[in-house]
């Protein structure tokens, strides 16, 4: 095996590693509950900006040359898309050692919850982001694959296989965005941004919605430690902290499978979305480059 294959099976697993333990997150009763969430998530961030390196390359290439005006909009849309990430994943691991009560416990830094609303948040919106990451290389995904199973050129029955598989992931994905409130949850993004700093709770006062929240939120938390009951996240089924239930406002299971199979099916939603808007744009690129330009009679 000579080493581009090696380095493109090593991105591949860390970034398949990375989605996996991604959509654990969005359930803080996995593995082990909060200890899991905060030791992960800085596994995670080593992860990730290893992966930035990994392809360092690229990046520099792309920031030179990224208003040449024979810069595949393709390309462009991928850079932005990265820089993207880059800053909500930064932000989300900074907002998280923030919070934190297991790895950094005496971390404060005031406003803690506006940081921890806008950690939840923003969490959604990397979930798209990351989705949107990968349908844009949908291809390199399924070659990586053919190279790993041994496949070669698509069998006729394995293309239909594919589209099947492709609508029941929609379906499935479809039905889990609307299940878990998804896009409600997506809302907060909004939210947050829309804060100002005499909206957040204060410990003398502030905004009465907040301290009521911060106040219940600390009265269940309580009550869950003594062994009474789960801490209520969702007390009003507004906000993002809705995250750990669903519609019927019942806990999602803490099952990491059942975890994994929602997360992954709401992102194969936009990671089919973008593969085939790329597709298509692509499709058109070349038609015109057949044809050539339109001439005047």
């Amino acid at each position: 095996m000579n080493r581009v294959k090696k380095m493109m099976y090593v991105r591949f697993g860390l970034d398949l590693l990375m989605a996996v333990t991604f959509v654990l997150f969005f359930n803080k009763q996995v593995l082990g509950g909060l200890t899991f969430h905060e030791i992960a998530g800085l596994a995670i961030a080593a992860a990730f900006f290893t992966h930035v390196l990994l392809n360092w390359q690229w990046v520099k290439k792309v920031t030179v040359k990224l208003f040449d005006r024979k810069l595949p909009r393709r390309t462009k849309f991928g850079y932005f898309l990265n820089i993207m990430l880059l800053i909500t994943m930064s932000f989300i691991m900074i907002s998280g050692i923030f919070i934190s009560r297991v790895v950094f416990p005496n971390i404060n830094v005031g406003n803690e919850q506006w940081f921890k609303v806008s950690h939840i948040s923003v969490s959604f919106l990397v979930l798209i982001l990351v989705a949107a990451h990968i349908g844009l290389h949908w291809s390199w995904v399924i070659n990586v694959c053919k190279n790993i199973t041994g496949f070669g050129k698509s069998k006729k029955s394995l293309s239909i296989a594919a589209k099947l598989a492709t609508a029941v992931l929609l379906f499935v994905g479809i039905y889990e965005i609307n299940e878990t409130g998804f896009l409600e949850k997506l809302g907060g993004v909004a939210r947050v941004l829309n804060l100002s700093s005499s909206d957040m709770p204060q410990k003398d006062g502030g905004n009465p919605d907040f301290d009521r929240h911060s106040l219940n939120e600390s009265k269940s938390s309580a009550t869950a430690s003594a062994g009474h009951e789960r801490p209520n996240f969702a007390h009003d089924g507004r906000g993002p902290e809705r995250g750990m239930k669903g519609k019927e406002s019942g806990f999602e299971s803490p099952n990491p499978f059942v975890v994994i199979g929602t997360y992954f099916a709401i992102m194969s939603v936009f990671i089919i979305v973008i593969y085939y808007i790329e597709k298509i744009l692509t499709g058109v690129k070349r038609r015109k480059k057949i044809t050539g330009p339109a001439t005047g009679i």
